[in-house]
């Protein structure tokens, strides 16, 4: 780098430091800092609302003082008929601040149904992919403590079990690239402060507002329960207590994986034995789907009730053959083998 790069570089720190000099920033930043340990360099996710704004800031200043690469990456879904303007809006937002956002663009047909999910997925594939590319391991979500609260109810409603409820979690890894949620602690009012501190503006995402949309509903609905007396606070320590119990389900998931399966590397299949299924049924459950998850070489878990039907007829068939989940499974005497489908 320049002598005149690098002076550019040290006043741009020097500036976005100096918002450190406000109490409350500073406070929210020292708590980021404290809590996300990370010592790779790291991507980050901004879609220009308040969120990932006040993520935007804070990851800066962290790769700052920790001498990390960061590149920031935008998508535009196509969506709607503005999203192209937001983008550039966004990346010449973060430019003032010696930002450089690039835009990923999502080309192809759009959905008509389960809108947001599908684009949440392709969101993800697109950054994953761009990740890959620059051999960058890590990136930072701006989802937050509210969110938390949301994803609760939006997996009630789909009839999610304790693990579904709770599993938000602060690292998760997807294709090898571990997604990382570091503001699970903070409320959207904490990252609303830094955005207008530091930004003074940010993205209104239209779609926030539209009651169409199941996310917006459930939003909505928290609001009616907080006017009801609903306290977040102790919610929270709700589902802590939840992911406490959630923790020592896993923990027999793991040692009925351990004791009760076989790996064959060479032929690249699984046994599992008798006692694999008299186990608790949550055990039972768990145990199957991560079994069908690494066989089949698959993220996302295979339906509940195709699993329940699974283990229903492992234990009342004495002999079939069937296929699930990428995978063929197989009972030989009071054996299951599993393999993945050709």
């Amino acid at each position: 780098m320049s002598p005149k790069n690098l002076n550019a570089s040290s006043k741009t720190h020097k500036f976005l430091l100096n918002y450190l000099k406000d109490k409350q920033t500073f406070q929210i930043y020292k708590k980021f800092e404290k809590d996300i340990k990370l010592n790779e360099d790291f991507i980050v996710a901004v879609s220009g609302g308040p969120d990932s704004l006040a993520l935007c800031f804070l990851s800066k200043i962290y790769s700052i003082k920790k001498d990390l690469k960061v590149k920031y990456l935008h998508v535009d879904h196509k969506l709607r008929n503005n999203s192209t303007k937001e983008a550039k809006f966004v990346k010449l937002l973060l430019k003032k601040f010696s930002t450089n956002v690039e835009i990923l663009t999502w080309v192809g047909k759009k959905p008509k149904s389960n809108i947001q999910s599908v684009a949440r997925d392709k969101r993800y594939a697109l950054m994953i992919n761009k990740a890959k590319k620059l051999k960058i391991n890590n990136i930072l979500l701006g989802h937050h403590k509210d969110d938390l609260v949301e994803n609760f109810f939006i997996r009630i409603l789909r009839g999610s079990g304790l693990n579904g409820m709770v599993s938000f979690d602060q690292k998760t890894n997807l294709k090898n690239i571990n997604l990382i949620r570091p503001l699970l602690k903070f409320t959207k009012t904490n990252l609303e402060y830094i955005t207008k501190k530091v930004f003074k503006n940010y993205v209104e995402d239209s779609s926030n507002k539209n009651d169409k949309f199941k996310r917006v509903k459930i939003r909505n609905f928290i609001k009616n329960l907080e006017l009801e007396g609903l306290d977040k606070d102790k919610f929270n320590l709700t589902i802590k207590n939840l992911r406490f119990a959630n923790e020592s389900i896993k923990h027999f998931v793991e040692k009925n994986l351990k004791d009760n399966s076989t790996n064959s590397n060479v032929n690249k299949f699984v046994i599992l034995n008798k006692n694999f299924f008299l186990q608790p049924e949550e055990v039972v459950f768990r145990s199957l789907t991560e079994v069908l998850k690494s066989v089949g070489k698959k993220y996302y878990s295979t339906r509940g009730k195709k699993i329940d039907k699974l283990i229903y007829q492992i234990k009342n068939d004495n002999s079939f053959k069937t296929t699930l989940g990428n995978c063929v499974i197989k009972k030989v005497n009071n054996s299951i083998i599993v393999s993945k489908e050709c």
